[in-house]
């Protein structure tokens, strides 16, 4: 017979490290696993007039969902479990149907290109219309919210690095009376946590830094506002944008290791951000950590880190680009980011991908091997430019 114990303080009194780790565990006892199992099921035991909680339906959760979704949504501060979904645009989707039918959404000129791709389908269609507003320039997205009814914001955004001064900006926002919907995959909850500065909602592409091994895809929405919880969760049971548990479990798994993973990869991404600078091929670089950039004392003030994600400018040219790239040995070509591995890629070669967008634009997601290793790699690549 087991005799669960009670931990020795609650998990809202961890330091957000401790609680990567020990959030969502099973009760203490004697022979208790230490690790959540797996359920695959489709369906539960269930007759009746369904109780509250009760699952019912494996569409409607998943215990494997339940321990992710916990600690997700106390690392976010949020009041409520976070909603995994089976992909970050799968979240974004559930995130965009909260802007009302033929309503005003204003978004980040340079965001994941999945979100403006996704966003002009719908303007597109008559469902709402866009502004689109440079989110580090603090005024003119307050000028936008004028009549708008949801606010986007990237902090830091996908791919050039901007930096918006979210406390601002969502006061802004509900002084218009507009919703706030943060996408926080670029700084994690570690670094930063939306719903703390007043964000409704908060955004995450699990695939990233979450899970942190380039091998499931998944996303997740978070609130502290109960009637938005509830129409999430019904978007993705209606929508059927349900999560694998397999994969919701290695994300859990991924989840343990953030904290030291992303003080790895940050530490990395400081060094080469300094010495790319320096970099005779390289023209310019993006990075919230170096001193120059025009997001270094936001990110400093806002922010609990700077990121592993650094952008630079690559020759003069996509031909020049492209050879870097080409030229790689351990860092790979290709999209993504936030793995164990350093992931490089031109993002211009993207259609989707805004015109203001450098074409020689390298977004270089910093892993965390050897720095030195990570460095001989770019120089030798630069140099044969």
């Amino acid at each position: 017979m087991t005799n669960p114990l009670e931990p020795s303080q609650p998990a809202t009194a961890w330091d957000p490290q401790t609680l990567l780790v020990a959030g969502g565990r099973p009760a203490h006892g004697v022979d208790a696993a230490v690790n959540h199992p797996v359920t695959f099921t489709s369906t539960f035991h269930s007759q009746g007039i369904a109780a509250p909680g009760e699952k019912v339906y494996a569409r409607f959760s998943n215990p494997t969902w339940d321990p992710f979704e916990e600690v997700l949504g106390q690392l976010e501060e949020a009041q409520l479990p976070a909603l995994v979904f089976s992909s970050g645009m799968a979240a974004i989707a559930a995130a965009l149907q909260l802007v009302p039918a033929g309503g005003v959404l204003v978004m980040p000129s340079h965001s994941y290109n999945g979100s403006l791709s996704l966003s002009k389908e719908l303007a597109d269609a008559g469902r709402l219309s866009v502004r689109p507003v440079d989110i580090a320039n603090t005024e003119e997205v307050d000028a936008a919210l004028e009549g708008a009814d949801v606010l986007w914001v990237e902090s830091p955004t996908n791919p050039m690095l901007e930096v918006a001064d979210l406390p601002v900006l969502l006061a802004a926002a509900k002084q218009h009376n507009a919703l706030s919907i943060v996408d926080n995959t670029f700084a994690t909850p570690l670094l930063q946590r939306p719903l703390t500065l007043g964000a409704d909602v908060v955004v995450h592409s699990v695939t990233k830094y979450l899970s942190g091994h380039s091998d499931v895809i998944l996303g997740a929405v978070a609130t502290s506002d109960e009637t938005l919880h509830s129409r999430i969760h019904g978007y993705r049971t209606l929508h059927g944008a349900i999560a694998s548990p397999m994969d919701v479990f290695l994300a859990l798994r991924g989840v343990r290791t953030l904290s030291v993973r992303l003080e790895r990869s940050q530490s990395n991404a400081q060094v080469l951000a300094e010495r790319l600078s320096q970099h005779p091929a390289v023209s310019g670089v993006r990075y919230p950590g170096l001193p120059g950039d025009p997001g270094h004392a936001r990110a400093q003030k806002l922010m609990n880190g700077f990121g592993s994600v650094i952008a630079f400018e690559a020759g003069d040219s996509e031909a020049a680009a492209d050879a870097v790239i080409e030229k790689f040995g351990l860092i790979t070509g290709a999209t993504s980011l936030g793995g164990v591995e350093t992931l490089a890629e031109r993002r211009a070669r993207h259609a989707s991908e805004p015109a203001t967008v450098p074409t020689n634009l390298i977004r270089l997601s910093v892993g965390i091997e050897a720095v030195e290793d990570l460095w001989r790699d770019l120089s030798n690549a630069l140099d044969q430019i």
